[in-house]
């Protein structure tokens, strides 16, 4: 009983923020969505990520074995969802990126802010950012057939994560009203970011849906169950562990939808996996949650 208490007080949240959003585009009220994403990705979340590096007191080994571990799991789900989509005999360009990459940022960093605390955000923090390295090279190679590296290297959110690591390791620490000043920022990143789940799950398609539900299920299984041996392998901390497994689980990212309606992809389809795999994680990430508290 007090694990149900728990869990739900961890995930309650989480949906509520995402359903006011939801229901702000259901009745009808103006939403910019593209706008508060770009605030969110270049601004607040860059400063989030910056600021919680800094100040974390995890130990740095622990952290560069978590980044380890997280590459060795989106390389693990890269190899195992590509041999999916060709026995399945899918158009890669559309159903290849959406089953690799979950929705780490929106989803995965207010649970595990939610679960673990300020600790949990800073193992977030590098599962979030490995995967966005990850996504923004190979994954647009995926869709748009070439790659991306030097965007990159413009992506505020990347320096924000090489700053943030450089400070940690040098123990460093910013002027107090220059840390004040962004960790105000920051507190807007993780309300925004729910808020415009919300409201992009509200607008998407739902067509095709028998077939999105199957692949989130598959998604949600393997994933799971390869974030699950990678942490164990690696023997990672409770909480780590824990991060590993919620963020690798995530449903399907808004950002893949996006990516296949840029480059010409199917974004009807991808459109029915992110409301299908985020409908599901509604009921999975509790009872994932539970499993790793």
């Amino acid at each position: 009983m007090n694990l149900t208490l728990t869990v739900l007080q961890i995930v309650a949240p989480v949906f509520l923020l995402a359903g006011i959003g939801f229901t702000w585009v259901k009745v009808g009220l103006e939403y910019r969505i593209q706008f508060v994403t770009q605030l969110a990705m270049t601004l607040s979340l860059p400063c989030l990520i910056f600021v919680s590096l800094m100040r974390t007191k995890i130990d740095p080994v622990a952290l560069g074995t978590l980044s380890v571990a997280s590459v060795v799991a989106y390389a693990a789900v890269t190899l195992v969802m590509l041999a999916l989509v060709r026995i399945a005999r899918l158009n890669t360009r559309t159903y290849a990126a959406p089953l690799i990459f979950g929705n780490t940022g929106n989803l995965g960093l207010p649970l595990a802010l939610f679960a673990f605390g300020d600790v949990g955000l800073s193992y977030a923090i590098i599962v979030f950012a490995i995967m966005a390295l990850w996504s923004y090279t190979y994954g647009i190679w995926l869709v748009a057939g070439a790659g991306a590296f030097g965007k990159v290297l413009r992506e505020p959110l990347v320096w924000g994560t090489v700053l943030g690591a450089l400070f940690l390791w040098q123990g460093w620490q910013t002027p107090t009203f220059l840390t004040n000043a962004l960790d105000l920022i920051g507190q807007m990143a993780i309300p925004m970011m729910l808020i415009t789940l919300g409201v992009a799950v509200a607008r998407l398609s739902t067509k095709g849906m028998l077939q999105a539900a199957g692949l989130s299920a598959i998604k949600l299984t393997l994933c799971t169950g390869i974030a699950w041996g990678v942490g164990r392998f690696f023997a990672l901390d409770p909480v780590a562990f824990g991060v590993l497994v919620l963020q690798v689980a995530t449903p399907v990212a808004v950002t893949s939808y996006l990516l296949a309606e840029k480059y010409g992809a199917q974004s009807d389809k991808v459109a029915g996996l992110v409301v299908a795999s985020t409908l599901m994680a509604v009921a999975a990430l509790p009872v994932i949650l539970a499993l790793v508290l």
